[in-house]
């Protein structure tokens, strides 16, 4: 009878269990993303103010407007695209935060395949 009484309760504290997302730390400053490529470990460093990222990549800087949508989704538009597929807009959604990193889901906007990735702020 007790487990029947526990399960209810355990339920009801783990519906209010809320994630935290510190979005707004993120916004602006000088950050890292680590991921795979081929097996091979790559990183990309990226610099964000309210409406421009500059990226570096392999060597190469690019430059995309950033319009956001709320605290914690917003959506990046390259604005010298070399071909077709950089036309499209990737939209960006903060999942989670931690006090330096945030995990993020991101896919072109408008297809359902979405990846995700954890970025890393350097310094403050």
């Amino acid at each position: 009878m007790k487990k029947i009484i526990l399960l209810p309760l355990l339920l009801v504290l783990m519906s209010c269990y809320d994630v935290e997302r510190n979005c707004k730390d993120f916004k602006t400053g000088k950050f890292k993303f680590e991921h795979v490529v081929d097996g091979v470990k790559q990183t990309t460093y990226f610099e964000r103010n309210d409406t421009i990222e500059i990226e570096t990549y392999e060597g190469k800087t690019d430059t995309a407007s950033i319009r956001w949508v709320s605290d914690c989704e917003y959506v990046l538009q390259k604005l010298h695209p070399k071909n077709k597929a950089e036309e499209k807009a990737i939209s960006m959604k903060i999942l989670t935060t931690t006090k330096d990193s945030y995990t993020f889901e991101f896919g072109m906007v408008g297809y359902d395949a979405k990846q995700k990735g954890t970025v890393t702020k350097l310094g403050n």
